[in-house]
């Protein structure tokens, strides 16, 4: 890994598991008027009751141990598939729950890749020593198919810069999806819900609606403080569908309960907006790359409609001629606005550098990195994406730059920087 002088790299380095698993929806193959599924379930009616009791007894051996709840997954796994089977009449509760099992499966949801991490303080800072800080890591979670969910860790940062990551929880749970009617219309949103009893880092955010099938890719948190003072963390991500992509926004006040909103306007259509950590002017600030080359500053009145925006930051040195953006939320000090970018270089070679924008009027450049902060050094260039190195963001504490950031788009690691020095080698 090549690094800027000042730039500490941490031998911390969170890498795919295979073994973690949660359960998905499974729909046997497309035909026409679910025939297969309802060939499935008519199979599982006709079965002796002894056939069912003793399959759900090899279900439970099977996946109770690993899997909390699994029995509640089957049921509201039959109660969404009900009404393409064509049961109508009560199958009683052992073959609802069989049936429901037929219509899930396991999935290695880090199975390829855990990558593009972006972090935030913790809700809860209770119990940590003076001077330290309790940090939400997000990460980019692949599978199998390329399909992309978000995973959690939490961790501890001191005094003086030193990380240690809380134990991760033994358990991979998806929380409960209240409504995935997440339609084009404003208001219309995804409401999840976890129960209680679990760490965060077991909690994982899995594609719940047609725009996220293939993937929910690049959360960008931030913790943001409203005019009134009221707090919430919120992240933009990536929707990809076989149709598209666009941008969504998730929500939460205390990492237990999420709200997933579409994102209108022609920013909106993109990739990599990030939000500012307050409002600026009374109005809502991102960063935006809706051109795919280019940094926008993009505002809004609501939170939901974002017009297109003003460039602010275009490619200068060869290392970003491809394209340049952001790497995160911006982060405030007293100097301006300090904006982590990554750059795409000859051999689509992403770098990760640095600029600092107006506090006043973020759309003012007022300085920027001239050569990359971090890069892709001989040792780790090749990974599920060859030549990369990537963030969703970074976290301040004190004048120390906590920096996770991803390697060959395939696992994550920390760098600290100070700020000042940062500061000092832009012009």
């Amino acid at each position: 890994m090549s690094n800027a002088a000042f730039v500490h790299r941490l031998d911390i380095v969170l890498r795919p598991d295979p073994s973690r698993v949660v359960i998905r929806p499974y729909v046997p193959g497309a035909d026409e008027e679910h025939a297969r599924a309802r060939r499935i379930a008519a199979r599982v009616v006709a079965l002796d009751d002894t056939t069912v009791a003793a399959e759900l007894q090899t279900l439970s051996s099977d996946f109770a141990g690993h899997q909390p709840q699994v029995e509640a997954m089957f049921a509201r796994r039959y109660a969404e598939v009900q009404g393409i089977i064509g049961l109508d009449q009560p199958v009683g509760d052992a073959r609802t729950l069989l049936i429901g099992a037929y219509f899930c499966q396991e999935y290695g949801y880090q199975a390829a890749a855990l990558f593009n991490p972006s972090i935030v303080p913790h809700p809860d800072q209770w119990g940590i020593a003076a001077g330290s800080i309790r940090f939400v890591l997000s990460l980019r979670a692949v599978g199998e198919g390329h399909v992309s969910s978000i995973a959690f860790r939490t961790g501890v940062c001191d005094a003086d810069g030193n990380i240690v990551l809380e134990p991760q929880g033994a358990r991979a749970i998806v929380p409960q999806v209240e409504d995935a009617a997440l339609a084009s219309v404003r208001g219309a949103r995804v409401r999840m819900q976890c129960e209680d009893g679990y760490a965060l880092s077991e909690i994982v955010i899995f594609p719940s609606t047609p725009a996220q099938r293939n993937g929910i890719e690049d959360l960008r948190l931030v913790r943001f403080v409203d005019d009134d003072g009221t707090l919430s963390w919120i992240g933009t991500y990536t929707a990809y569908s076989a149709q598209g992509i666009r941008q969504e926004l998730l929500r939460t006040a205390d990492f237990r309960s999420f709200t997933l909103d579409t994102l209108h306007g022609a920013a909106g259509a993109g990739k990599g907006m990030a939000l500012f950590p307050r409002r600026i002017g009374g109005r809502y600030a991102m960063l935006s790359r809706a051109d795919n080359e280019t940094i926008s500053l993009v505002w809004s009145q609501d939170l939901y409609d974002w017009s297109t925006g003003t460039t602010i930051i275009e490619p200068r040195w060869p290392w970003e001629f491809v394209q340049i953006g952001n790497c995160g939320s911006p982060i405030e000090l007293a100097e301006g606005w300090l904006v982590l970018t990554h750059g795409v270089g000859a051999m689509r070679n992403y770098a990760i550098g640095a600029c600092l924008l107006d506090r006043e009027d973020p759309s003012r450049l007022l300085r920027r990195t001239t050569r990359p902060l971090i890069r892709a050094g001989p040792t780790e260039r090749k990974g599920y994406v060859p030549n990369v190195t990537y963030s969703c963001g970074a976290l301040l504490h004190g004048r120390t730059l906590i920096l996770p950031y991803a390697v060959a788009d395939s696992f994550t690691t920390f760098a600290t920087m100070p700020v000042d020095r940062l500061l000092a080698a832009m012009q």
